[in-house]
């Protein structure tokens, strides 16, 4: 048996391929479901957000991480070109426990020491468990992770001055605009990423806030206990000129603003500069509103520009985070060859030397 990662991810590919494998959760369900009618496969974990698509699984030795490849290309439909398939990672043995580990602390997010990837973490866990997808050997590694992640945050400065992508998005708005205060900002989205980054406007002492969603009943619900009016998805034409910056952050999967309407809205300013941050995954700004003058686009692959300042207090947290996960790596290695022991049987029909494949 061996354990390996398989995936994709913001060091590998831009977010315009990303994108093309972002996973759904309805379509991580489906994945799993694949994975359940193969016997090859154990136990498996698929984390899909903004900046990865990873496949975590305990297989059988003869396993090929191709046939994982071609899941996932045939439930994206994408064409398995060389180009596309050279952007994906393997991982096997200790590395992919590394990875994991990694992940987890933050050490392997575009913005260094983010939060939100644990909580990702976490849901991708109860959904494989939920689809029966979790072995011994996955029960005990998701735990340790699980713990891993917390012990990194808590013990170190690996997340100092702020750390998920609605901060960043926040930061990187008021380093365009200066002080955000006495601006007026429009939150397309009321998920999760919604509320953070109203949280995160309240924080900097933001008054003048719209909150936005297909569904005016989730909007109204978040901006219950804020500052903020909830609006209709319909009134975008008519919001989207009163506002310095809209933050899109909604789960839609296609374009919800086009270039048309933002050039009428940029007449109505009269050029008065538009900020508008795209952190949703699959985008809901398309990328040639870029080209409309006064407008300045940015989406998640800007938004490691924002740590610079704090980047040497969370460098050497690095460090001291990078020792936890070898400490945990060992216990996790001491905790299964123990439990095959007991169960009489050889370690090394589940743990294989480390070994990367590309």
């Amino acid at each position: 048996m061996k354990i390996l990662t398989v995936g994709i991810n913001h060091k590998t590919s831009a977010i315009q391929t990303r994108e093309k494998f972002y996973l759904s959760p309805l379509e991580v369900e489906l994945f799993l479901s694949e994975f359940k009618s193969d016997p090859s496969i154990l136990s498996a974990i698929v984390l899909s957000t903004c900046n990865r698509c990873e496949v975590y699984a305990h297989v059988v030795d003869e396993y090929s991480p191709s046939e994982i490849l071609n899941k996932l290309f045939l439930l994206k439909h994408q064409p398995q070109t060389k180009e596309l398939q050279e952007l994906f990672y393997v991982l096997q043995g200790e590395q992919a426990v590394v990875h994991l580990l990694e992940v987890a602390c933050g050490l392997d997010s575009l913005i260094l020491g983010e939060k939100q990837i644990l909580g990702q973490i976490r849901e991708a866990v109860e959904l494989s468990r939920k689809n029966a997808m979790m072995d011994k050997v996955f029960n005990v590694l998701t735990n340790l992770v699980l713990e891993t992640g917390k012990k990194a945050r808590r013990e170190t400065q690996i997340d100092f001055g702020g750390s998920s992508v609605s901060w960043a998005s926040v930061c990187m708005a008021q380093n365009i605009v200066g002080s955000l205060q006495d601006k007026t900002v429009l939150i397309l989205g009321s998920g999760k990423m919604g509320s953070l980054t109203l949280q995160e406007l309240g924080n900097k002492g933001v008054k003048n806030i719209y909150i936005m969603n297909r569904t005016l009943e989730k909007a109204e619900e978040l901006a219950k206990h804020s500052p903020a009016r909830a609006v209709e998805f319909l009134e975008l034409p008519r919001i989207l000129p009163q506002v310095d910056v809209c933050i899109c952050s909604s789960s839609c999967p296609h374009y919800l603003i086009e270039k048309d309407l933002v050039e009428k809205t940029m007449q109505i300013r009269g050029g008065k500069k538009l900020v508008c941050i795209d952190i949703s995954m699959p985008r809901n700004i398309a990328p040639d509103v870029a080209q409309v003058n006064g407008v300045c686009l940015l989406t998640v692959d800007d938004m490691d520009r924002v740590v610079q300042n704090n980047v040497q207090k969370r460098l050497g947290a690095a460090r001291q985070v990078e020792q936890i996960v070898s400490n945990k790596v060992q216990e996790f290695y001491a905790v299964i060859n123990k439990i095959q022991l007991i169960e009489g049987r050889n370690s090394k029909s589940v743990i294989t030397s480390p070994a990367e494949v590309k």
